[in-house]
């Protein structure tokens, strides 16, 4: 494992897989060359929350592999402290990213028996949870294998009830279906206080097709027992709708020319979780989740394009005539 200094603000564990992405517009068997990145919804979130301002303790396994070395080295480099354990018997996940048409993107992954998949709970070191301000999973990790989801109960119950957790369902239908993965996710439904998940995903832990609308949806979220106290359904380019308190918010959606919709998400809860920790109110939180989602589909990449502060207020520029900052 690399070494970490103390305990970050936010911890999140999961896999980081290499990206492999065609530069042109098609099949992918036409392409001749392939961009080499990574990308990975936990460490997507992590980079988020270390460029406005946070520190950010990543878990993971990767491979004894130059694409390992890889994962490693760009998070460390976006400043995030990577407690990685490198696995000598499983490679590094991959994913494939290609645009079919210039308005669908699709994303083939290859992680089966990979090392990101044999996360386990003697992964997940108790000294780096230890005054965690706030602990950060997916739904994607205990998707991943029996031992990734040990990994993530140990973490919840190495941060201790005094840590709130935030959940972003992230359904992957090609890890799980709907029968195994909805137990799975209500439990965790009941052991967050905030959670991240589009209107499918909300269904699937409510299980009532009853319900109609997104406001409807979220309020019923909000009324199961065990509920957090905090509910953020995403809906894209549509904007959001949250639930604080019992109270609700609709975030601000912004026009922009979207370049790569994968990772909107991610971009999205980092912003929240960012101004929470800070202690802003609500309105502040849901302007720089929107804020933050806009920047990341409108650069080619999983995250990328994710804002620094200063760069948020540049986000009025991109719906400008003249859009050079001078």
């Amino acid at each position: 494992m690399d070494s970490h200094r103390g305990a970050p603000d936010v911890v999140t564990l999961g896999e980081t897989m290499v990206l492999l992405s065609a530069p042109s517009i098609g099949p992918l068997r036409h392409a001749r060359s392939l961009d080499v990145a990574i990308g990975g919804a936990e460490s997507n979130v992590a980079v988020g929350l270390t460029r406005l301002g946070l520190r950010v303790g990543w878990l993971g396994r990767v491979g004894d592999d130059e694409f390992g070395r890889l994962v490693r080295n760009t998070l460390a480099g976006e400043g995030i402290d990577v407690s990685a354990v490198t696995d000598t018997g499983a490679p590094t996940g991959l994913m494939v990213k290609a645009r079919r048409t210039s308005a669908s993107t699709e994303v083939n992954y290859y992680r089966a028996g990979s090392a990101g998949s044999r996360l386990c709970p003697d992964d997940v070191p108790s000294d780096l949870l230890r005054g965690a301000r706030l602990l950060h999973i997916t739904g994607i990790t205990p998707a991943l294998s029996a031992s990734a989801r040990k990994a993530v109960d140990a973490a919840i119950s190495l941060a201790g009830p005094a840590t709130p957790v935030s959940l972003d369902v992230n359904y992957r239908q090609a890890l799980w279906s709907p029968a195994e993965a909805a137990p799975v996710l209500r439990d965790l439904f009941t052991r967050c206080d905030i959670l991240f998940a589009t209107e499918a995903e909300a269904r699937l832990i409510l299980d009532d097709p009853r319900v109609a609308s997104p406001l409807d949806l979220a309020r019923a979220l909000a009324a199961l027992p065990g509920a957090p106290a905090q509910i953020l359904l995403k809906r894209g380019a549509r904007g959001a709708i949250a639930i604080v308190d019992g109270i609700p918010y609709d975030a601000p959606v912004h026009h922009v020319d979207a370049v790569d919709p994968v990772g909107a998400g991610d971009a999205f809860a980092a912003g929240y979780l960012a101004e929470y920790l800070a202690g802003a109110d609500v309105h502040t939180r849901l302007a720089t989740a929107a804020a933050a989602g806009a920047f990341a589909v409108t650069v080619q990449g999983d995250w990328e394009g994710l804002p620094r502060r200063d760069e948020l207020a540049l986000l009025q520029l991109l719906d400008a005539d003249d859009a050079v900052a001078r």
